[in-house]
């Protein structure tokens, strides 16, 4: 974006600063002096040139990090607070700037290692205003071509980011302001971060993987670290560096399940034809004692029609729709007494062709009469511990009169199969009037729909996340994809 003009002209102020030892360093224009007298006039000179002088406020990684990234903003004061440091830059109508004054530091050498020291990432960067007039226009983009978030203060008088930096990093900063005759100024930057501290770096692995699933499909994120439960701050942070989007858009969020594993689902089921779209936004960012963000893979699937498959115990019958409408009633058979089935919400699993159940996989011992050891056709697996739909052709005569089985959902054979290639992963199959315990919502497949929404979010630290202490250095940052 460029600096609001008003009707002056428009003025070019695209100097690209370069960087020296990654402290903020800005480009004077050819034949100027980097000096605060270069823009004054004598007896009889041209008429002074309009200028702002900006207050550049950062902290610098010094080693210890007690204190940096914990000042109070909009101070300026040097030694406030741990490698807090102010740089006065000169932003000029032509764009081009100096820097005016260095921080007093004490003596030369003191500054001179400042000046080598990258940007604190875990600090916030501020830009102000040392004179009258207003900013206009605070565009920050790091190497990538990724935007930085940040918000003007009241009046205009300030800039703050409202994101964290990224550790390694290399950014641009272009500023546009008015001085107090609302001459339209400027003026391009440029800093670097300091690079990640040593050691693992935070990262996610994504599921399902890339493919069609159906409409109840969960995403997970796998974190190579854990984040423990009372780091609201970190997993806040993390939480909001794992972006999910879809077309067409819907409301949805992240749920802790441990200290490792997020799942994110939509508050109803995905849309049928919905494309998921994951990815994370960790790469460089500060997360507290846990260090930094890693790259991960993004993940991309699709979402197929919406299948749904409801199985009512009482009746012995499941009604199968596709995207709302009926297509099969099937007669079946689900557990009986001292085997009753889960009920609640299960999601496809995955299909296995031809299963051998035993009992004993489930607690019934060889030698009693509730021992089995079958081949099983056209398996649909709803839960790890080995709950199943299939083809039961030994229980033929109970279907769609009385509940016989262990716990699985039986049926012929050829609506095993029928079922077996109509479903895929993540579709929806619920079980009500079975008289079993309720599907877990975590440890045993996806249970996940078994939460309303309150209780789900309930599990998210952005919903839970308390308000930001005052003086504290950042707004709850806002890690959205940004081109």
């Amino acid at each position: 974006m460029s600096p609001t003009r008003g009707k002056q002209p428009t003025k070019a102020w695209g100097v690209v600063a370069a960087v020296t030892g990654a402290v903020l360093v800005v480009a004077a224009g050819p034949g100027r002096a980097h000096d605060a007298d270069t823009a004054g006039s004598t007896a009889g000179s041209l008429p002074k040139e309009a200028a702002v002088t900006l207050l550049v406020g950062r902290a610098v990684d010094e080693g210890a990090r007690a204190g940096a990234g914990r000042c109070a903003v909009h101070t300026f004061r040097p030694g406030l607070c741990g490698g807090w440091r102010e740089q006065r830059v000169r932003a000029t109508s032509r764009g081009t700037g100096s820097v005016l004054r260095m921080p007093a530091l004490g003596d030369a050498s003191r500054a001179a290692r400042a000046d080598a020291l990258p940007t604190d990432a875990d600090a916030p960067l501020e830009i102000a205003l040392a004179d009258r007039g207003r900013l206009t226009d605070v565009t920050v983009t790091d190497g990538h071509g990724r935007h930085l978030a940040g918000e003007l203060g009241a009046d205009s008088g300030y800039w703050l980011n409202t994101e964290p930096l990224r550790a390694g990093e290399t950014y641009t900063v272009q500023v546009g302001a008015q001085d107090a005759a609302g001459t339209p100024v400027g003026v391009t930057m440029a800093f670097s971060t300091a690079p990640p501290a040593d050691g693992g770096r935070l990262t996610a692995e994504f599921g399902p993987g890339p493919g069609t699933y159906g409409a109840g499909e969960i995403v997970t994120a796998g974190l190579s670290r854990p984040v423990p439960a009372d780091d609201a701050t970190a997993r806040a942070r993390v939480e909001q560096a794992l972006q999910v989007t879809s077309e067409p858009h819907v409301e949805g969020a992240w749920h802790w399940v441990d200290e490792s594993t997020l799942h994110y689902r939509p508050r109803t089921y995905w849309p049928a034809h919905t494309t998921v779209r994951v990815r994370s936004g960790l790469d460089g960012v500060e997360v507290g004692d846990l260090g930094y963000g890693g790259p991960s893979e993004p993940l991309e699937f699709t979402v197929g029609d919406r299948i749904e498959a409801l199985t009512d115990s009482a009746t012995h019958e499941m009604t199968v729709r596709r995207n709302g409408r009926v297509i099969r009633t099937i007669p079946v058979t689900t557990g009986k007494a001292g085997f009753r089935t889960r009920a609640g919400i299960k999601v496809v699993l995955r299909k296995e062709p031809r299963v051998r159940m035993r009992g004993d996989t489930v607690g019934i011992q060889r030698g009693t009469k509730e021992f089995y050891d079958l081949p099983v056709l056209y398996a649909t697996r709803v839960t790890w511990s080995g709950e199943y739909i299939h083809a039961a052709p030994w229980s033929v005569e109970a279907q769609g009169e009385e509940n016989v089985s262990h716990g699985c959902t039986g049926m012929s054979t050829e609506d095993a199969a029928w079922f077996f290639d109509t479903v895929r992963e993540g579709d929806i199959v619920e079980v009500v009037n079975s008289g079993g315990a309720k599907m877990a919502p975590f440890d045993n497949g996806f249970g996940d729909w078994n939460l309303d929404w309150p209780t789900w979010l309930e599990g998210s630290a952005l919903a839970t996340r308390p308000a930001r202490p005052h003086g504290s250095p950042l707004p709850p940052s806002r890690l959205h994809p940004t081109t």
